[in-house]
């Protein structure tokens, strides 16, 4: 088999087959603890240069009751804002993505901001009494690019600088060209799940259930897959295609498709890698495209799954249709797994639910509850505390362990 530059899966010998307890999967207080400790304040990906190329182009992105909007000034640099005007709170701009001619107009009261969010002028000026236009920019969230792509969170936390997360991955996205790509027709997908986020992340998190869940991607490489798991909360997905003859269709053409990447390095070639990051995004890289998809959370019973993909520049006829026939295979493969998560997010509240018993092959989710449990400790408790209390104890149990929240 390949050798891979990553570290190995090491499995200790007594690890605890267990994990997250239920009631951390329905809890309103558990939820609203998530999001002040681990959502808004770790790296979130919003998209990619290639999403915003010309001056007044933006991205949307909201998060549990935050806005944001990532723009490209007229200096060809890209921002991040709070997506609230400075007057009253109205969203700057709405939709998904859009371009704003030479300025940004707020839709309420029309106040002016410059493409840098810095105050242009407020409509009325005279209404408002003294007011400096440097005191009333659009508040700046913090954001890092990365090998193209946009990362920002909306409070400080534990994790370093971006480049310094994914050093381990480094090679392997300089390899893959990613400042290169660029969108495709209609790049941006998204869909709401009736579970809890968790229970996304559990399903993706393994690769136990690739044989008989999966189909096409057993067909396609599950011959090969393999699981590794690294520091700092990063993980990588790999398994190579093209050994046997495919028996599914759009398997069967992919492989016979999917152009040569001589360029690429050995362990990367007929290669389909994904890159996770702690808590909820994966990159996932083919040899004709790429993508990113993570969970949002929106409530503790419900899930937006969302992300957007990209293709090679100069993109032969070929190369077009593998990244077709790649897109269908993982279609399938994200219906399947919505299923999964569905089923397995309403037996947490079944009373004959005991808990999980986790195969070494399952291992990665046993890694991301310890990285959850790490930063909330009070998911370690097997019963739930009143839920007026959950805050509180997590408090507690946080100064006992030393964690850094």
């Amino acid at each position: 088999m390949t050798e891979l530059p990553y570290a190995s899966m090491t499995i200790p010998n007594d690890w605890d087959r267990g994990g997250l307890p239920a009631w951390t999967y329905h809890s309103e207080a558990m939820f609203a603890l998530e999001r002040e400790k681990l959502f808004l304040t770790h790296w979130q990906v919003v998209g990619h240069e290639c999403d915003i190329p010309n001056p007044g182009d933006w991205l949307s992105f909201d998060l549990l009751g935050e806005r944001a909007v990532v723009m490209r000034g007229a200096d060809g640099v890209a921002r991040a804002f709070h997506n609230l005007c400075r007057h009253r709170g109205a969203r700057v701009v709405d939709g998904e993505n859009g371009t704003c001619k030479g300025s940004i107009v707020c839709p309420f009261h029309g106040w002016v901001y410059n493409l840098d969010g810095t105050l242009r002028g407020a409509a009325q000026p005279s209404s408002l009494g003294d007011m400096k236009r440097e005191d009333f920019a659009l508040k700046p969230i913090e954001m890092q690019v990365y090998h193209g792509f946009f990362f920002l969170r909306f409070a400080p936390g534990p994790q370093p600088d971006v480049a310094t997360l994914f050093a381990p991955y480094e090679a392997d996205f300089a390899a893959y060209d990613l400042t290169s790509l660029l969108p495709v027709t209609i790049p941006h997908w998204a869909s709401d799940l009736p579970v809890n986020w968790k229970s996304v992340r559990d399903v993706d998190n393994e690769g136990y259930h690739v044989p008989l869940a999966h189909p096409g991607l057993q067909d396609l490489y599950g011959r090969t897959y393999r699981d590794l798991h690294l520091d700092d909360g990063l993980n990588v997905s790999i398994g190579w295609f093209g050994d046997v003859p495919g028996r599914l269709w759009s398997v069967r053409n992919y492989a016979a498709l999917s152009p040569p990447r001589p360029d690429l390095p050995p362990h990367l070639q007929k290669a389909w890698t994904y890159y996770g990051l702690f808590p909820n995004a994966v990159f996932a890289m083919t040899p004709e495209g790429a993508q990113f998809y993570q969970e949002l959370p929106i409530s503790p019973g419900k899930t937006r799954l969302t992300g957007r993909l990209y293709r090679r520049p100069n993109e032969s006829r070929e190369a077009r249709v593998a990244r077709y026939l790649a897109y269908r295979i993982d279609r399938d493969t994200s219906a399947e797994d919505q299923q999964l998560s569905v089923w397995s997010n309403e037996s947490m509240k079944s009373s004959a639910f005991e808990g999980f018993h986790l195969s070494d092959l399952e291992f990665g989710l046993r890694r991301h509850h310890d990285g959850l449990r790490a930063l909330m400790p009070v998911m370690a408790l097997p019963d739930a505390p009143p839920e007026d209390q959950i805050a509180r104890v997590n408090e507690e149990l946080t100064c006992q362990t030393g964690v850094r929240a």
